[in-house]
């Protein structure tokens, strides 16, 4: 009989169970270390054999369509927006709401102020495809001059012969880790305290919304749609 019931429990939990859980506690152990809040019953996310593997050519495209509604959030420059269209071939890589904002031709300030923090979600893609070989410690903005150096000196091509996409443990390590980052800041907004070492709350959402993206969190769900729920 207790043979009976262990075969049964072993049968009932997945293989993979323990590499979520693992990975969980991998991130805590950052945060204890970082002197960062966390709760122990926030979820443990996807699996390898739960999260989507996104193809490189995706990531690139990706990156191209925010690298371009960044810098036309920063600048409301629509004609140069459409010259960074023409010179990286990027026609057709934007979501419905980023095409929205590409063809209007007086965005808002709210608009531009929005799509100019997908300058962070571009660190997140250049990472990920290897291009930068570390995410900074999110405590700060990201080095846009560095990224806007990047993406001109590789141009598409350049972009495609260099990239190559991280394991796919290495994207959801790095999603666990901002996913209780951004739970840490939430807490500390809701509770009247400042973030928690120097965290950037805006830097965060970006970049968790990225990391979702990236490992197809909620089904899959299209960048506008993206959740970054705690």
């Amino acid at each position: 009989m207790i043979r009976a019931t262990l075969l049964a429990l072993l049968l009932a939990t997945p293989l993979h169970a323990g590499e979520a859980e693992d990975r969980k506690a991998a991130s805590i152990a950052q945060l204890e270390a970082e002197g960062v809040r966390y709760i122990d019953w926030l979820p443990a996310i996807e699996t390898e054999a739960e999260s989507l593997r996104r193809s490189e050519e995706e990531v690139i495209r990706r990156t191209l369509a925010l690298a371009i509604v960044a810098v036309k959030g920063e600048t409301g420059d629509s004609d140069l927006a459409r010259s960074l269209i023409s010179q990286f071939n990027a026609e057709g890589y934007f979501s419905p709401e980023e095409q929205a904002f590409i063809d209007a031709a007086a965005p808002t300030q709210a608009q531009r102020t929005k799509f100019a923090w997908r300058y962070e979600t571009v660190e997140v893609m250049l990472w990920a495809l290897g291009i930068y070989d570390t995410l900074k410690y999110p405590s700060e903005i990201m080095d846009v001059p560095r990224m806007a150096d990047t993406l001109r000196e590789l141009g598409a091509e350049g972009l495609r012969a260099r990239a190559k996409l991280r394991s796919q443990t290495e994207l959801l390590d790095a999603a666990d880790l901002i996913y209780r980052y951004h739970w840490a800041t939430r807490q500390a907004r809701l509770d009247g305290r400042p973030p928690p070492a120097n965290l950037y709350p805006d830097v965060i959402w970006e970049r968790h919304h990225a990391l979702n993206w990236l490992i197809g969190a909620y089904e899959g769900e299209r960048w506008d749609e993206v959740s970054t729920d705690t």
